[in-house]
């Protein structure tokens, strides 16, 4: 009888229960997808700065249709250099040469006032050695480790915020910089001497106005609550930043770019393999993107001639609205064509790489590092890095207008 019974269950149930109920079936299916689409939107919310420039970009192209002329919007030698510097950066990080450094940053300086000193300003002056970028990739990491080492998770907000302000402002003194600096010094064919002179008053406001910021941090003591690391190999250490300074060459222009692209490659290739799987690509696609979005605009007849009228008017007030919107290497690039005022343009794009996080390519790298290490507090990133920059900008362009009385 119970067999009978059971015959007649088993006739009764919906096809596609043998072995396997078609409910679970379909949640199995249904658990799937939605794993999978998880994964897609976890991906795209942790590459939210790559997917807005791609938006971007893909808009501009209906105003400007795709042509030959997209070809000269990519600075090869950025990209170049990026993909380099972040090649080098990650074979270090496997050696653990950040943590290892991190610990004697927190062993030697004791309190988190005087990290956070040694964080920001090895980010101020470095920048004027290998540029705002270049800077950012390097030391942002250093200062994850730093902070991870010690238990202080909590000030990294702040201390990115600084780095990036810093690697902003450190490179405003010199040509070389910033990539916008090498250019106008180049166009308009400006004296050294007074080149420095025009930079002078911003570069002294800026470099005080970080080492206050800096003062609020309270010195609470610091102790490694991380095993110390053991140092890494030397002569490791030593060939990596000799292809860490080849890279950085390249935006000097001391030979052509490909040059140190092959030599970085195989010198890796052969000796930190592995280094490759690590570079942030999708960092290089955000780059190209932004170039596409920023040299489409400056193509669109609207945008040159609203730019033109406004430029005569106020180089300084002009150019820092217009790196708020288009970035400030562009921005030098776009603005160069309608005024002779070389003096107000380059302090405009030089601190007008603070504001919003689009002002400066180094702030998106920046944005993108934090919400990596710290998912989920975006929005209080976000919230101070605008208190802080936007200060120090409304400061900034008050000093400014006072390199008139130098040249009056």
């Amino acid at each position: 009888m119970r067999s009978i019974a059971e015959k007649h269950r088993r006739i009764a149930a919906p096809v596609g229960t043998a072995g396997l109920p078609s409910d679970a079936e379909g949640q199995k299916k249904t658990g799937k997808a939605g794993r999978a689409l998880g994964f897609v939107l976890g991906q795209l919310k942790s590459r939210i700065v790559l997917v807005i420039a791609i938006v971007a970009a893909a808009a501009t192209c209906f105003f400007v249709p795709p042509d030959a002329a997209y070809a000269g919007y990519f600075d090869l030698d950025t990209l170049s250099c990026l993909f380099c510097t972040l090649a080098v950066v990650s074979a270090l990080k496997i050696r653990s040469f950040f943590e290892w450094l991190a610990g004697k940053i927190v062993t030697a300086f004791g309190n988190m006032r005087r990290v956070s000193f040694a964080l920001v300003f090895v980010t101020y002056f470095g920048s004027m050695i290998m540029a705002n970028d270049m800077a950012l990739v390097t030391f942002l990491p250093l200062g994850w480790f730093v902070l991870s080492s010690c238990g202080k998770e909590k000030n990294t907000a702040f201390v990115f915020v600084m780095q990036n302000i810093a690697a902003n402002l450190g490179g405003m003194l010199t040509p070389f910089g910033n990539p916008q600096n090498l250019y106008l010094y180049s166009h308009y064919s400006i004296p050294a001497g007074e080149f420095f002179a025009i930079m002078a008053i911003p570069f002294a406001v800026a470099f005080v106005l970080i080492a206050a910021t800096c003062m609020f941090v309270k010195p609470d003591p610091v102790k490694l609550e991380t095993p110390p690391v053991a140092a890494p190999p030397v002569w490791r250490m030593i060939v990596y930043f000799a292809l860490f300074a080849l890279s950085v060459m390249i935006v000097f222009g001391v030979f052509p770019f490909w040059i140190a692209l092959v030599v970085v490659t195989l010198a890796l290739l052969v000796l930190e393999p592995r280094c490759f799987a690590h570079v942030d690509y999708g960092l290089l696609l955000t780059f190209c993107a932004f170039f596409v979005f920023s040299g489409n605009l400056a193509r669109i007849p609207a945008i040159r001639a609203g730019l033109g009228a406004l430029v005569g008017a106020s180089p300084l007030l002009v150019g820092t609205a217009s790196c708020q919107v288009i970035s400030n290497v562009p921005s030098a690039v776009l603005l160069s064509n309608f005024t002779a005022d070389y003096r107000h343009l380059l302090i405009a794009v030089n601190i007008g790489g603070l504001g919003t996080p689009v002002a400066s390519l180094a702030s998106l790298i920046t944005l993108g590092e934090y919400r990596r290490r710290r998912p989920g507090t975006t929005a209080r990133y976000l919230g101070l890095f605008s208190l802080i920059n936007f200060s120090y900008l409304a400061v900034l362009i008050g000093s400014g207008f006072l390199t008139d009385l130098i040249f009056a």
